[in-house]
């Protein structure tokens, strides 16, 4: 009889054991299955907001097969979570729903050369594994959500070509991790953030076609990954300061149609030997154009039109073999 029963209660405790395991799979399952819900839900809702879709590249954003294989949807493998969203080019039109927020694993949202319009929603804030964010060449209005600097994992946030208005928020400079800022042609007033100094991984600032004014901060002189300096077409005005010229990396250096002033260093082509895209044109620069600007050998085009210098031309300018 105690062995009967002995083995009764280890069938007893295998079946429970069982049970028990089955029990915490099913858990794990509906867990990630809620997950995933969130996911297909936030993306509905993306869905519901575009209201004309001519190149139908969300006729698959449906229930006949997982939201995963749906058209510019990328999950990962471990937890089907998704982590691209690639609507770029698809002319669009519509809001940018606040869901977008709660694709909380989003490490690429691309949605470039479209229609979006409205101001761009607070909750992209919360993408906080976000890489890329591309908005450009859309109508969106209003300004630059000050949160974005919580997507501390940003490398590039490109939102040219809209409608934007007001300053830069100084408190994207917590952006660390950041290599291109890119906000051209949108009407962004005021003046660079000094801050922006701090971003020691930004290799290009890209600002013009915008209403910015003001000195250039000392401070961006800081950047010494800096490749590309781009803020012409703006109201900055004053000498630009010489610790941007000691910018060795600089391989685009484009001021023109400002309000800039004062000399040109004497020795430019040796502290910017890298320089391939130098445009100054219509600002109010004075003094002699440097000779040492010959030792920038990589030189594909150069702009000095419009301003106030004197003298001649350095004679070995037009030897460069690029130019």
């Amino acid at each position: 009889m105690d062995l009967q029963v002995g083995s009764k209660l280890e069938i007893l405790l295998f079946l429970i054991a069982i049970f028990i395991t089955l029990n915490a799979q099913g858990s794990t399952a509906a867990t990630y299955n809620l997950k995933n819900e969130t996911d297909r839900l936030a993306l509905l809702n993306i869905k519901l907001q575009i209201s004309d879709d001519p190149t139908g590249v969300l006729k698959s954003w449906n229930n006949s097969h997982h939201h995963c294989y749906w058209e510019g949807v990328t999950c990962n493998v471990r937890h089907q979570r998704v982590i691209n969203l690639t609507l770029g080019g698809h002319n669009l039109l519509g809001f940018i729903s606040l869901y977008i927020g709660n694709l909380s694993f989003l490490k690429f949202l691309d949605l470039r050369e479209n229609r979006f319009y409205g101001e761009i929603p607070q909750e992209i804030g919360r993408l906080f594994r976000l890489r890329n964010l591309n908005l450009s060449s859309n109508i969106l209005s209003g300004e630059i959500p000050v949160n974005l600097s919580q997507c501390s994992e940003l490398r590039h946030l490109v939102i040219f070509d809209n409608k934007l208005v007001g300053k830069i928020p100084p408190e994207l400079s917590s952006l660390t991790k950041l290599l291109s800022l890119d906000f051209v042609k949108n009407n962004l007033t005021n003046e660079i953030p000094s801050s922006f100094g701090n971003i020691s991984s930004l290799r290009i600032l890209s600002l013009s076609f915008n209403n910015l004014e003001g000195n250039l901060p000392n401070e961006i002189g800081s950047l010494k990954n800096l490749r590309a300096l781009e803020l012409s077409m703006n109201k900055f005005s004053g000498v630009i300061p010489l610790s941007i010229y000691n910018i060795s990396t600089l391989f685009v250096v484009s001021l023109s149609g400002n309000l800039f002033e004062g000399e040109l260093p004497t020795d430019i082509g040796f502290k910017m030997p890298n320089l391939q895209i130098f445009y100054i044109g219509t600002n109010q620069f004075q003094g002699k154009i440097p000779v040492s600007i010959v030792n920038a050998t990589n030189l594909e085009g150069i702009g000095l039109s419009q301003n106030k210098f004197q003298g001649h031309v350095p004679m070995n300018l037009g030897n460069l073999p690029s130019l």
